[in-house]
């Protein structure tokens, strides 16, 4: 029985012992391919060749000529406001002096009353 015994014990350990080996060598395997894709050359995720869009002359004088009119449009206000604010000053500046020429002329006709 110990004969059996002592052939059986040596049977598992010389598996173990395989096993043991297969095992490295997996191990070895598995650390071979994480040192080579740690070594490859990382690439990036998008694309370098996108097509290039055609240049549409037709928007960028759409674009120029709308800008040219806006400021024309936006130069036409200021100067109304400007002639506007021009009449207001001239009126302002004709009332006082007829006020000032009624006031005197008031006071002429209340002293030879």
């Amino acid at each position: 029985m110990t004969d059996d015994a002592l052939t059986r014990a040596l049977a598992a350990a010389s598996e173990a012992a395989q096993d043991s080996r297969q095992l490295e060598l997996v191990q070895a395997v598995l650390t071979a391919q994480a040192i080579s894709q740690a070594m490859q050359p990382q690439t990036c995720q998008h694309d370098h060749h996108q097509q290039a869009r055609p240049f549409d002359a037709r928007k960028w004088v759409t674009i120029g000529g709308l800008a040219a009119v806006g400021g024309c449009v936006a130069c036409a206000l200021a100067l109304a406001f400007a002639m506007a604010t021009i009449a207001v000053a001239i009126a302002a500046c004709a009332g006082t002096g007829a006020l000032l020429i009624l006031r005197t002329l008031w006071r002429d006709v209340a002293k030879n009353r």
